[in-house]
C-alpha cells in the first residue's frame, strides 16, 4: 500500500538522520548480565541487517552461548540450543545464508564477528564474541559489531570464565541462555563508553555491496537500492498522472505483513523557493495531523537545499490498524525537487535504515556528474522545522522522553477508548489551528523556545496520570482531573498571585 499527501508513507550516515536514529544499539540480556552491541553498517551492511532483522523477530530468545572459550571467545545464536540435541548445538541456524563482508577491522577484544562453516558465504545466525585479541581471525571472518558498556565487558567475562564441558559447552546453560534481545536509541543506554573507531590492519579488502544500480539518462538519475528489491519505474506504476505518484520505486521483502520501500519523486519547482516548497509540504501535513492520519516527529532543515520529515501514520492493513514510520528527505536542485522517502512497519523501521542511507548518498544527477552529496558544500544546519509546538520545545531536550512517554498514552490508552478518540480528534483540530505558528516562533527565537518549554513542563507531568488509564470510565475521570489540574495550575495559581499582589498594594 502506498499512502501519499506529496509524499510517499510507504531510513547512518551522517547527512539526514535525527539523532536517535543514528547507531541503534542491540541488548542481549541474560542472568549473568546484559551485553549491548553497537554494530558497524558501513563495514558490513548486508550482515547488521540481518543481525537486526533476526533482533527485532526475537530469533535468539531462548538461545544461549554454547561455545565458551576463555582467553579467545563466546559463541551464540544457534535455534538448536533451545530445545534440540546437545550434538546438534553449532549447527543451526535460518535457511538464508549471508555472503562474506570480509573486512579490515581486526579482531580484539569486544569485537563481534560472525560464525560461518567452511564456505565463506555460509554466515546464518551464529555470532561470537572476542573475549581477548585474536587477530589470527582478521580478514577470514565478516566484523560486523562490538561491545560498548563497561557491563557488556563485566558479562563478557563472566561467562568466559564459566565452567565448561569437553565440547566447551557451558555447564549451567541458564546463566548464559539470552532472555530478551532488544534494539534501542543510543540515549538510552547512560554508561556507553567513549570508544576510539576500530582497529584495523590497513590493507584493503574488497567486499561486495549488494547493491543494484539503478539508472536513468531520461530522468537524468541515478541510485543504488538493495539488492533482490523489484525495482519499479514510473511507466509500470498506476495513477501516472498523479503528481504524488513516485518516478522510482524500489520494494523488498515482506517483514510482518508489510514491504519496506524506498522511492524517489521528482518534480519540477519552477521559480519556487525551497522554502516556499516546505511550506507547501507542511500544510498537506498539518492537514493529515488533524485529521489523526499522522504524528510528525521531528522535521528539521539540513541544509539550505535538503529537508528531512520523519513521521508516523496510522493505517488500515487486512483490517488491522497499522503503524507505518517513514522518512522523507526533500532535495531542491536547480529547479527541480527530489524526493527520497523510505518507509516501514514502526518495529522494522531501524533494521534497513543502513540500506536507506546507502541509496540516499548515493544519489547522483548525471548531467551534474556528481552525487546530490557534492552539490552543497554547505555545512549541516540543525535549524528545525514543523508545525507541532510540543515537539519543537522538546526537540533535543530532556523533553523528549516525557513526549514520547504521552504518545504512547495516546496509543495505549486514549485512541482505544471511545471518549478518548473523539477527544483527541477535538483536540487537533483545535491545537493545530495555532501551533505552526508558534512552533514557527519557536525556531525564530531561542528564548521564547526555553519560555515555552518552561511553561509546558508542568503540564507534560501531569498528563503522566493518563498512563494509569485503561477503561473507557477511567478515562473520563482521569482525563477531567488532569484538565482540572491544568486550570488550577496555569489559571488558578496565577490570579492567586495577582490578586495577592494587588491587596498588597
Amino acid at each position: 500500500m502506498i499512502f501519499t499527501f506529496s509524499l510517499i508513507f510507504i531510513s547512518s550516515g551522517n547527512y539526514v538522520f535525527a539523532d536517535e536514529l543514528r547507531d541503534p544499539l542491540i541488548v542481549l540480556e541474560t542472568n549473568t548480565g546484559n551485553i549491548v552491541i553497537e554494530v558497524f553498517p558501513y563495514d558490513a551492511p548486508n550482515h547488521v541487517t540481518n543481525f537486526l532483522s533476526l533482533i527485532t523477530s526475537g530469533y535468539y530468545e531462548g538461545t544461549f552461548f554454547h561455545r565458551v572459550i576463555p582467553g579467545f571467545m563466546i559463541q551464540g545464536g544457534d535455534p538448536n540450543t533451545i530445545d534440540g540435541d546437545p550434538n546438534t548445538w553449532g549447527q543451526g541456524g535460518p535457511d538464508i545464508r549471508i555472503s562474506a563482508e570480509f573486512n579490515n577491522i581486526k579482531h580484539e577484544r569486544g569485537i563481534v564477528s560472525m560464525a560461518r562453516s567452511s564456505d565463506p558465504d555460509s554466515a546464518g545466525s551464529q555470532f561470537f564474541i572476542v573475549h581477548k585479541n585474536s587477530n589470527f581471525l582478521d580478514g577470514e571472518y565478516t566484523v560486523f559489531g562490538r561491545i560498548a558498556t563497561e557491563g557488556s565487558f563485566e558479562t563478557l567475562d563472566k561467562i568466559a570464565d564459566m565452567e565448561t564441558n569437553n565440547q566447551d559447552a557451558p555447564l549451567n546453560i541458564e546463566d548464559v541462555r539470552i532472555l530478551k534481545t532488544s534494539i534501542i536509541p543510543r540515549s538510552d543506554i547512560s554508561d556507553l563508553l567513549e570508544l576510539s573507531p576500530p582497529e584495523r590492519t590497513g590493507e584493503s579488502i574488497t567486499r561486495s555491496t549488494s547493491n543494484q544500480i539503478f539508472e536513468s539518462k531520461e530522468l537524468d538519475i541515478a541510485f543504488s537500492a538493495p539488492e533482490g528489491w523489484l525495482l519499479q519505474q514510473s511507466n509500470t506504476l498506476d495513477q501516472l498522472d498523479d503528481p504524488s505518484t513516485p518516478d522510482v520505486v524500489a520494494v523488498g521483502p515482506k517483514i510482518g505483513g508489510v514491504n519496506p520501500v524506498i522511492s524517489l519523486t521528482i518534480h519540477d519547482t519552477g521559480n519556487q523557493s525551497f522554502d516556499e516548497l516546505i511550506r507547501i509540504k507542511n500544510k498537506i501535513l498539518n492537514e493529515a495531523v488533524s485529521a489523526g492520519q499522522l504524528e510528525i516527529i521531528t522535521q528539521k532543515k539540513i541544509k539550505s537545499n535538503v529537508y528531512q520529515t520523519l513521521a508516523i501514520g496510522d493505517f488500515v492493513l487486512n483490517d488491522k490498524p497499522t503503524k507505518i514510520k517513514f522518512l522523507d528527505v526533500m532535495i531542491l536542485s536547480e529547479q527541480k525537487s527530489y524526493t527520497f522517502a523510505y518507509s516501514n512497519l514502526v518495529k522494522n523501521f531501524d533494521v534497513l535504515i543502513p540500506r536507506f542511507n546507502e541509496s540516499l548518498d548515493s544519489f547522483k544527477i548525471l548531467s551534474q556528474d556528481s552525487t546530490i552529496m557534492e552539490t552543497s558544500n554547505e555545512e549541516n544546519s540543525t535549524e528545525e522545522a514543523g508545525g507541532c509546538l510540543i515537539a519543537t520545545a522538546a526537540y533535543g531536550s530532556e523533553m523528549a522522553p516525557q513526549v514520547q512517554l504521552l504518545r504512547e498514552i495516546r496509543d495505549n490508552q486514549l485512541m482505544n477508548t471511545e471518549a478518548g478518540s473523539a477527544f483527541m480528534t477535538t483536540f487537533n483540530e483545535a491545537y493545530y489551528s495555532f501551533s505552526p505558528y508558534i512552533a514557527d516562533m519557536e525556531r525564530e527565537n531561542p528564548m521564547f523556545k526555553e519560555a515555552v518549554k518552561l511553561g509546558l513542563t508542568p503540564m507534560l507531568s501531569s498528563l503522566a496520570i493518563m498512563e494509569n488509564a485503561e477503561t473507557e470510565l477511567e478515562v473520563l475521570g482521569f482525563g477531567l482531573s488532569v484538565i482540572a489540574l491544568n486550570l488550577a495550575m496555569y489559571l488558578g495559581v496565577p490570579a492567586i498571585v495577582v490578586i495577592g499582589i494587588k491587596k498588597r498594594n
